[in-house]
């Protein structure tokens, strides 16, 4: 039984489900192997365990077939390592991005990553839902900065990958592979992330206009070398271009970059909707080539979708205007996946509250994305029924 495993483990509440599903048990595990005692546990008895973080993305995708435990990653809150001269960090997957971002900030660094919640967003579930800020222009995804993984296995095995390595599964990069997993094929405990330092000054250029392509591009590839190119359109009229840029001489750079964009002005404050997931309800995630964005935000606007995102790094997320009825939805994301696949992109329905919303049309990786889920999780315990095709 759990309570066998020495890891906390209460009754599951109403405050635990998982996208509407209810837990029958909610377990706290505080180190790796406890997290391998938990999954030891539940595959001896069969039953289905959903990893969570800060529960930002619980209602993301499709409900599980079935959730018997949640494993609360919560007390799991540590940075284990700093090692500054190599700009290298080791945290636990339950540290958020706050008080990694604080504890960094310290000694005059930063993980580059612009998480799109304002607080309890972690570490964990930042690697597990594979979300992308602004500056994933200039420094890559978490994906990208993630050099080392120690991950448990459904049947508690420890597996590591990066850095020192104690034990591997042969011939796959695990931090690739479970980045983006939706916890599907196991359960991310710690990370080890490249740093960088922190910028001594930052600028962004903001101005309210309708752009052409050919100016995106422009902004984007200038020897200023702007760290993120973002729009921002909530009514699918009202346009707000905002570019940052990080370092030195970042006022000059900026002003320069405004020769290119034609008009705006240059502040030290963000905008207060750089970066940031308001509401999602209702939320896509929008993948496009950054010399068809113009398109891609018509096609946005035209289903009824407010856009934010990156023109330089042709991703977006669209949340609806209102409420929508499920039949409503379901064609506008339809409309949208077709104009959309035609300019080179695709469409992820990331949260929608009915099921019959396609959330991710046609995937042509999804026999080999089958193949690793019977792989690595066999017996389907592994929040099923979450991601792609049921996996």
């Amino acid at each position: 039984m759990l309570a066998d495993t020495g890891v906390t483990v209460r009754q599951a509440d109403a405050d635990d489900a998982v996208n509407g599903v209810q837990p029958r048990w909610v377990a706290l595990p505080e180190t790796v192997e406890e997290v391998a005692a938990v999954l030891r546990a539940c595959a001896a008895q069969d039953l289905a365990v959903v990893p969570a973080g800060g529960g930002t993305k619980l209602h993301w995708g499709p409900p599980p077939e079935r959730c018997d435990v949640l494993l609360d990653m919560c007390c799991m809150n540590a940075v284990l390592e700093h090692a500054e001269g190599d700009l290298v960090v080791r945290a636990q997957a339950g540290v958020t991005m706050d008080a990694l971002a604080a504890a960094l900030a310290e000694k005059g660094q930063e993980l580059a990553l612009d998480p799109p919640f304002t607080e309890h967003t972690t570490v964990g579930g930042t690697l597990a839902t594979a979300t992308a800020g602004p500056r994933a222009f200039r420094y890559g995804t978490a994906r990208d900065l993630l050099i080392g993984i120690t991950v448990v296995l459904p049947d508690g095995t420890i597996a590591k990958s990066g850095g020192k390595v104690v034990k591997n599964v042969a011939g796959y990069d695990l931090g690739k592979l479970f980045t983006g997993s939706q916890g599907t094929l196991g359960v991310i405990a710690e990370a080890t992330f490249r740093l960088h330092p922190l910028s001594a000054d930052r600028r962004w250029l903001v101005a309210y206009a309708e752009v052409a392509n050919d100016v995106l591009l422009r902004l984007a590839a200038s020897q200023a070398e702007p760290s993120a190119v973002e729009i921002d359109c909530p009514d699918g009229k009202n346009t707000t271009v905002a570019v940052l840029v990080e370092g030195s001489a970042a006022e000059a750079r900026a002003l320069a970059l405004r020769e290119v964009l034609g008009d705006g002005t240059v502040t030290a404050e963000a905008p207060e909707w750089w970066g940031l997931i308001l509401k999602d309800d209702v939320l896509l995630e929008v993948r496009f080539p950054p010399a068809r964005t113009v398109e891609a935000l018509a096609a946005a606007g035209d289903a009824g979708f407010s856009f934010r995102g990156s023109a330089a790094a042709g991703r977006a997320y669209l949340e609806s205007w209102g409420d929508v009825p499920e039949d409503e939805l379901a064609a506008a994301v339809t409309r949208l996946r077709a104009r959309i696949e035609a300019l080179g992109g695709r469409v992820n329905v990331l949260a929608a509250p009915y099921e019959g919303v396609d959330r991710w049309g046609q995937v042509s990786a999804l026999p080999l994305m089958r193949r690793v889920k019977e792989r690595f999780d066999p017996g389907r315990r592994m929040s099923p029924g979450r991601f792609v095709g049921g996996i």
